[in-house]
C-alpha cells in the first residue's frame, strides 16, 4: 500500500486507542458477474490493509439474489483474487447466515421496527417520494405485531406469490435520506439458490443483509465505495436495531474509473449475453480475467491501484496509466523477438540458394542475464507490408526502390525490383544484400536510416495476431440516444495472420514477448492450439502518458 491514506490513519488510531485489538476487513462481491478493474482496487485495499496490520481479511460472497447469481461467478472471483496475489483468511457466504437474518427480521417485527407490506413495487416507489418531497406511509404500515409475524412466517413458508408481499423497515417516510423511507428488507422469490437450494423462498435485500454479515464476522472496518455513503445511516440502523454484538464502521472511498471502458458488471453483461465479445474473459473487457487473458500482469495491476491512491474522489484515470505499469513490469521480463503481422515476401537475389545461417540476437538487451537466441537467415524472408512504399513521401526511411535499409540482427539490403500481381498489388520484392554489413561485424562504411524487422521464410511459423482498441470510446458517452451496444468501436479487434521466429514453436499459453516495433504480446490461453499459436497484443511499445 502507499505510505499514507485516510483509511490507514483511521485503522492505526483505532488500534492505538484500544478500540480494536485487530483489524478485520472483508471483500464482499456479489456473484452476479466477473470481477473488473474497479474491484481490483477494493481487493488491493481490503487485503492489503489487513496484511499490513497483520489482521484478517475475509472473502465473502454476498449471494442474496439467486436470480442473478451462479457458481461460475463464485469460481471465477476466487481465481481472480488468487491471481492478483491475495489469499483470504476465511471464506464466507451471505447465504450461510440466512437463518440468523430471518431471526433478526423477526426481532424487528416484535420491536415494531418492521412490517409486511402488500403494496406493489411500483406503488412503493410512488409512495417513497422524491429528493425534494417526502414520502407517504403505506396503508399496511400499522399492522399489528401478531399479524406481521404471521404474514412473515407465511412468506417464508411459500404461501405467497413473487412480488405479492415484502417486509419493510419502519423508520421514517419523511426522512430527507430516501434510503431511510421504510426500505424493503425481504422479498418473495421462489427461486433455487446455488448454495441453499430450495430451502428459502424469501431472500434478504442487500442493505439489510450486508451489515448483519459484517457484524457476524466481527469486521472492524467495512470499506466500500462512495455511492454507499447515503446508505451508511441505514447500515448503522440495521446493526443497532437488530441488536448485533459487533459494530463495524463503514468507511467509503472513491471508486476506480478508467477512461475508454465499461466499469460495471451490469453494463458488461449485455456484451457477453449478445455475443459482442468472446465471453467474460474477452481481452477487450476490463474484467480481471480479460486482463489476464490479454497478458496484463498482477504486479502491474497492483502497482496501478497503488498509484491511483485512496481518497474520497472518484475521477476517471487515463487508461494509458494502467498500460504504463504493464510496460514497466514487462520490459525486463519479456523476451524480445520478431514477428511479421502483415507479411510481404522479399527475395535476396544475390544470397546463395539453399544456404541458411544462424545469427545471434539478444533475448532482452535491457536484461543481459537472459542471454542470446539464434535466428535463421536465408535467401527468402518476410517483412511488413507497411515497411515498403513504391512512391514514398519525404523522410520515409524504410524500403523503396533503390533504397537501402538494415535488417535487424542481419545485413543491409537494397530494393532492386518490385513484383506485382495482375491487379497491380505488390506481392514480392527483389533485393540484394551486402555481406560486409553483417550486424556485429563492426562495419562503418556507410549508414542507413531505416531498420526493419523480419522473419526467415523457410522456417517461419504461422501465427495469428489480435490487436485491440477500446471497446467503447468515452467520446461516445455523450450520445445518449445510442444504447451501450450501439456504441461499440468497430475497430476494437483486428485479427492478422503473420509469422514468427522458429525458436518460438514451443511457446505456452500466457507466455509474454516483446515483438520488435509492435509491442508486448501474450500467447492466448483460450484459442491457442498445437496447430495454431494466437497472440494478443497486451500494449503497444510507446505511450504519451507520463507518470507524475
Amino acid at each position: 500500500m502507499e505510505n499514507s491514506n485516510f483509511i490507514k490513519t483511521i485503522m492505526k488510531e483505532d488500534l492505538e486507542s484500544g478500540k480494536h485489538s485487530e483489524i478485520i476487513t472483508r471483500f464482499p462481491p456479489e456473484p452476479n458477474g466477473y470481477l473488473h478493474i474497479g474491484h481490483a482496487k477494493s481487493i488491493v485495499i481490503n487485503f492489503g490493509l489487513a496484511e499490513e496490520f497483520n489482521g484478517t481479511a475475509n472473502l465473502r460472497f454476498d449471494d442474496t439474489n439467486p436470480l442473478k447469481e451462479d457458481q461460475e461467478y463464485v469460481d471465477s472471483m476466487k481465481e481472480d483474487i488468487s491471481w492478483l496475489g491475495y489469499e483470504w483468511d476465511n471464506l464466507f457466504f451471505a447465504s450461510n447466515y440466512f437463518d440468523e437474518m430471518y431471526e433478526r427480521a423477526v426481532l424487528l417485527i416484535k420491536k415494531e421496527k418492521a412490517y409486511v407490506d402488500d403494496l406493489t413495487a411500483e406503488e412503493i416507489r410512488e409512495y417513497r417520494g422524491t429528493l425534494t418531497e417526502g414520502g407517504k406511509e403505506s396503508p399496511f404500515r400499522n399492522r399489528s405485531v401478531e399479524e406481521n409475524l404471521d404474514l412473515f412466517e407465511r412468506m417464508k413458508n411459500g404461501e405467497f406469490e413473487n412480488g405479492s408481499k415484502v417486509l419493510r423497515a419502519k423508520i421514517d417516510m419523511s426522512s430527507p435520506n430516501i434510503n431511510l423511507r421504510d426500505p424493503v428488507l425481504y422479498r418473495v422469490s421462489h427461486t433455487s439458490h446455488h448454495n441453499t437450494g430450495d430451502k428459502w423462498c424469501i431472500y434478504p435485500m442487500y442493505d439489510f443483509a450486508h451489515p448483519i454479515e459484517d457484524a457476524i464476522e466481527n469486521v472492524t472496518h467495512s470499506l466500500c465505495t462512495t455511492e454507499f455513503e447515503d446508505h451508511r445511516p441505514l447500515y448503522n440502523w440495521v446493526i443497532k436495531e437488530c441488536e448485533m454484538n459487533s459494530q463495524p464502521q463503514q468507511i467509503e472511498f472513491g471508486r476506480l474509473n478508467v477512461t475508454n471502458t465499461v466499469m460495471s458488471k451490469r453494463k458488461i453483461k449485455p456484451f457477453v449475453d449478445e455475443n459482442v465479445v468472446d465471453g467474460w474473459d474477452d481481452p477487450r473487457l476490463p474484467t480481471i480475467s480479460g486482463f489476464r487473458r490479454r497478458g496484463f500482469t498482477p504486479e502491474a495491476i497492483r502497482e496501478f491501484v497503488h498509484a491511483t491512491g485512496v481518497s474520497k474522489g472518484s475521477g476517471a484515470v487515463d487508461e494509458q496509466m494502467l498500460e504504463h505499469f504493464v510496460r514497466e513490469d514487462l520490459k525486463l521480463k519479456a523476451p524480445r523477438t520478431m514477428g511479421v503481422l502483415r507479411p510481404l515476401k522479399v527475395v535476396i537475389t544475390n544470397y546463395p540458394e539453399g544456404q541458411v545461417e544462424m545469427l545471434d540476437a539478444d533475448i532482452n538487451p535491457e536484461n543481459p542475464d537472459m542471454g542470446t537466441r539464434q535466428i535463421p537467415f536465408s535467401r527468402e524472408i518476410y517483412i511488413e507490408q507497411e515497411d515498403f512504399m513504391e512512391n514514398p513521401p519525404k523522410k520515409y526511411f524504410r524500403l523503396f526502390p533503390g533504397n537501402e535499409v538494415r535488417l535487424k540482427h542481419a545485413y543491409f539490403i537494397k530494393c532492386e525490383d518490385v513484383i506485382k500481381d495482375d491487379e497491380g498489388n505488390v506481392i514480392e520484392l527483389h533485393c540484394t544484400y551486402d555481406q560486409e554489413t553483417k550486424s556485429g561485424s563492426g562495419f562503418t562504411g556507410r549508414k542507413v536510416k531505416g531498420t526493419l524487422h523480419w522473419v526467415d521464410a523457410s522456417q517461419a511459423i504461422p501465427a495469428e495476431f489480435r490487436l485491440y482498441e477500446p471497446l467503447i470510446r468515452d467520446e461516445d458517452e455523450s450520445n445518449s440516444e445510442k444504447s451501450i451496444l450501439e456504441r461499440v468501436n468497430e475497430n476494437s479487434l483486428q485479427v492478422l495472420d503473420g509469422f514468427i521466429e522458429p525458436n518460438m514453436k514451443d511457446v505456452s499459453p500466457q507466455d509474454k514477448f516483446q515483438f520488435f516495433r509492435h509491442g508486448y504480446f501474450n500467447v492466448d490461453p483460450k484459442h491457442t492450439t498445437d496447430e495454431r499459436i494466437v497472440f494478443n497484443r497486451i500494449v503497444s511499445l510507446k505511450s504519451s502518458f507520463k507518470l507524475k
